[in-house]
């Protein structure tokens, strides 16, 4: 089993920016990518950036240029750096890791316990 726990959440008013990590701990030997989601009150859950594990990224539309997704693969941490946040992007943020616990299973993507982001003045 991987376990994923997320921090950094919290209250920011709008244009400011929050920095949310999630670290993957336990039978972790790789993995192929992570990232992180979130979802709004009443809506479905998004993707919003993506890593592989060279660092490779992707974002949503809605995020470029204001959001930085990156790992620290000594520590098996993906950060996400928010910045210039609107009232919209209040959401629960979720990290997801596509992890394999040996070399010889296959990936199975696993997720943190969701992080409460608010943008409000």
């Amino acid at each position: 089993q991987v376990q994923l726990v997320e921090s950094g959440g919290g209250l920011v008013q709008p244009g400011g920016s929050l920095r949310l990590s999630c670290a993957a701990s336990g039978s972790f030997f790789s993995d192929n990518g992570m990232g992180w989601y979130r979802q709004a009150p009443g809506k479905d859950r998004e993707l919003v950036a993506t890593i592989t594990s060279d660092g490779t990224t992707n974002y949503a539309d809605s995020v470029t240029g204001r959001f930085t997704i990156s790992r620290d693969n000594a520590k098996n941490t993906v950060y996400l750096q928010m910045s210039s946040l609107k009232p919209e992007e209040t959401a629960v943020y979720y990290c997801f890791c596509n992890a394999r616990t040996t070399r010889w299973t296959g990936y199975y993507t696993y997720w943190g316990q969701g992080t409460q982001v608010t943008v409000s003045s």
